[in-house]
């Protein structure tokens, strides 16, 4: 691990907050099939809301722990900033985890255990010895953990039922969540393979990465369009809209590693136009 920017560990650079709008849309697309059912308390949408953020600055801020392994490429202070950050990870999944509690004694058991396999997957993420960043899983495990999972639990916690149409709307979301982490590996493809972090791009080279990110935004394409006429709900497809982003994308998947670095960003601000417009079609046009 050589060359490691000065900046990395910093607490904003650390907290990726671009990356909330995976908890914003997720949970907003359960929130709004709850909503179209009936289920409109405001004190427990906004803990829904609160309790993903949480969520997904824990998995953020945890990131970088294991990188102490290697402590003699860190300087003291970037040491100091990875166990600050680590510790505040922690609250933050303290505090998701009381939010949790309290959903658990309002629905059921049923949403304590969906909160244990979201708690521990996130936090296998990228600590040993699961690490499930370094074995090449990240986009599979974000699609379940931080797209189905979390859409699914938004929905469970404020209705206390299950519904397996909820989870066919959450693919859309789970595929562009899992494409927002693959931008983000391949934006780092260079600096990843330098430092010997076996990602699925590292593990499979660069093109290959590029082949899965264009076949993701296809199957995005695609799952909403089964889905509007599965059920009957043509405003689904405003969510393509998004797909305007695409082109500077592309272009950016062609672009010098120097070049590169609005990809993840570009990529988030496709997913929370994409989350915006189908979370309103569900919530205005889906009958349950």
């Amino acid at each position: 691990m050589k060359n490691i920017s000065k900046d990395k560990y910093k607490f904003i650079h650390a907290l990726r907050p671009f990356s909330f709008a995976v908890a914003l849309v997720a949970c907003g697309a359960g929130v709004s099939l709850a909503w179209v059912e009936g289920w409109r308390n405001p004190a427990s949408i906004l803990l829904v809301f609160l309790g993903g953020v949480l969520l997904q600055a824990g998995v953020n801020l945890i990131n970088d722990y294991s990188d102490l392994s290697e402590k003699s490429a860190l300087k003291p202070t970037q040491i100091e900033a990875i166990k600050r950050n680590f510790q505040i990870g922690m609250g933050c999944f303290a505090v998701a985890a009381a939010i949790g509690l309290w959903f658990v004694y309002q629905v059921g058991f049923a949403f304590f255990i969906l909160c244990m396999g979201g708690l521990l997957g996130a936090l296998g993420y990228t600590l040993k010895p699961v690490n499930y960043k370094t074995r090449g899983l990240g986009v599979v495990l974000v699609f379940w953990l931080m797209g189905v999972l979390m859409v699914l639990g938004s929905y469970l916690a404020l209705t206390g039922h299950w519904n397996t149409n909820v989870i066919w709307f959450s693919i859309p979301v789970s595929l562009l969540v899992s494409l927002l982490l693959l931008s983000n590996e391949l934006r780092d493809y260079e600096a990843d393979k330098h430092a010997t972090i076996q990602t699925l791009v590292v593990r499979l080279g660069y093109q290959k990465g590029i082949l899965i990110y264009k076949a993701l935004v296809a199957a995005v394409g695609l799952s909403v369009m089964l889905l509007a006429w599965r059920f009957n709900q043509p405003w689904l497809l405003s969510g393509l809209l998004a797909f305007v982003f695409l082109p500077r994308l592309i272009g950016l998947l062609r672009a010098d590693a120097s070049e590169r670095g609005p990809l993840t960003s570009g990529s988030g601000r496709m997913l929370m136009v994409f989350g915006v417009l189908y979370n309103l079609s569900l919530l205005f046009g889906y009958s349950s």
